[in-house]
């Protein structure tokens, strides 16, 4: 019989993924929307469908976020702390249309929980974070510029000679196929975040999952339908900035910043790198725009992003942190 505190960390888990079905839809289907390749309505049916699908595909990621960031058994409240926090922040940031990262908000508040319950810094593995969250925190955005970059100098080269209006059809019928990838890489990496949590919950209740054990098919059905549910309700705040707030779109550069988003958002994945999505495919937008011209990137809108990401993880931990204090406090 599953105890009342594991049916809580599994709840706020489902939650959790809900949330960032909704949080990070923009990621897949703004662009699309904006460019006009795809109706609102259209776009996100086609991107819960392929999150469904990604989210059932390998368990890389799920493992890095099982076994491979902290090093002590916590116990349930821990894991329950590091929901909440991450919640937290995903909401603030829903609200104010900022397109931060649910994977770093949920791996900063874990970390931040743990280092609170173990009174030290020990007990993290900070190889783990290092390898696998901060140098991937870096290097992924970075990937998507120059890969969104280079892509649309590619399609200006091999284009030149055709009209705008014929460029525009071919690749808004083109943009179906590349959000509706996006999708299924934001599935496949970002559905599995909550899935290695579940299986975390599940070890540490003693006695349901061995030690280093795979993320059981039903907690991957369970967190797949809850993406799903959260993508079909959309993103609306955030898609406003990530459709036209960093620069403006056509359908080629739409399609060149989906194609440069799926492929560094399936090598990370390849790598069990839990990345945001929501970087990588900002930056690809970036790049897209540099490659009119740099002034075409709207910079300030920029800067707040990337503010965003760099102090998602410290306030993230530090939610965290206090959520187990809290627990410590008044419940445990």
């Amino acid at each position: 019989m599953y105890s009342g505190i594991l049916i809580c960390v599994i709840i706020f888990a489902l939650t959790f993924e809900f949330i960032n079905g909704f949080h990070d839809t923009a990621n897949a289907i703004a662009t699309s929307v904006y460019t006009r390749a795809l109706s609102a309505r259209n776009a996100i049916l086609l991107a819960a469908a392929m999150n469904f699908c990604g989210a059932l595909i390998s368990e890389k990621v799920a493992s890095t976020i099982t076994h491979g960031l902290i090093g002590i058994d916590v116990e349930q409240y821990v894991i329950l702390a590091a929901l909440i926090g991450a919640i937290i922040w995903n909401l603030i940031t829903w609200w104010r249309g900022i397109p931060s990262s649910s994977s770093h908000a949920l791996i900063g508040s874990l970390v931040g929980a743990t280092i609170v319950y173990s009174s030290g810094l020990e007990y993290v593995k900070w190889d783990g974070v290092l390898m696998k969250v901060i140098i991937p925190l870096f290097t992924s955005p970075l990937m998507g510029f120059f890969a969104g970059f280079f892509i649309m100098k590619l399609i200006f080269i091999l284009f030149v000679n055709w009209t705008p209006n014929k460029v525009n059809r071919v690749f808004a019928k083109l943009q179906i196929l590349t959000a509706a990838l996006v999708a299924f890489s934001h599935g496949m990496n970002d559905a599995q975040k909550t899935m290695g949590i579940i299986t975390l919950a599940l070890i540490t209740e003693g006695g349901i999952l061995p030690p280093g054990a795979h993320v059981p098919f039903l907690v991957k059905v369970m967190c797949a339908v809850m993406m799903t549910l959260g993508t079909s309700i959309g993103g609306w705040r955030i898609m406003k900035t990530m459709g036209g707030g960093v620069t403006k779109l056509t359908p080629a550069g739409g399609f060149a910043a989906q194609t440069a988003a799926t492929i560094v958002i399936e090598v990370m994945s390849f790598l069990g790198a839990p990345i945001s999505t929501t970087h990588v495919i900002t930056t690809s937008v970036m790049g897209v725009g540099s490659a009119r011209r740099f002034s075409a990137v709207k910079w300030g809108v920029a800067k707040d992003i990337v503010l965003t990401w760099v102090i998602t993880l410290p306030i993230t931990a530090i939610l965290g942190g206090l959520c187990v204090l809290l627990f410590k406090t008044f419940l445990i």
